[in-house]
């Protein structure tokens, strides 16, 4: 296995695919249906600025995986202390490699990249349903220090 920093913009698209239909299927008021061009010219907009780093996963030479991170900065104000974050957007493993390793040795890349970036907190979040991810980030270990809520009117 492999991992690395890409600018592969059309692969990112394809691999998004898989957790785009997630989030479709759990909130489809939220989240539109999977349409390659479209995250296709997404990621392209967004692949080359500085603060975003994509990270491809290969096994084989085939891809299996991405992570797509932000660094993020918080100034301080009247309320908060200034701090520094790696967050995680997105996270994927494809189905057929899951549950083999492959997604805790890309966060252990993360933690590398943060450290190199001088972070000492990663944040993330996701959906509500998404058992997957609640499953797999607690299993690392992940603190849930917020919670979000909403009412429809």
């Amino acid at each position: 296995m492999k991992i690395s920093q890409t600018s592969d913009y059309e692969l990112i698209a394809i691999l998004n695919k898989p957790v785009h239909d997630l989030h479709y299927s759990l909130y489809p008021k939220h989240f539109k249906e999977y349409d390659y061009n479209s995250a296709r010219e997404e990621f392209r907009k967004l692949i080359n600025k500085d603060h975003f780093i994509f990270l491809l996963v290969k096994d084989c030479q085939q891809a299996v995986g991405y992570a797509w991170l932000e660094i993020r900065e918080y100034p301080e104000n009247a309320f908060k202390k200034a701090y520094r974050s790696l967050y995680v957007h997105q996270l994927s493993i494809n189905s057929t490699h899951r549950k083999k390793g492959y997604g805790t040795k890309l966060m252990n890349y993360i933690y590398s990249v943060a450290k190199e970036k001088e972070t000492d907190r990663i944040e993330l979040d996701y959906w509500f349903n998404n058992n997957i991810a609640d499953e797999f980030y607690e299993k690392l270990g992940f603190v849930k220090y917020r919670e979000i809520v909403w009412q429809s009117l």
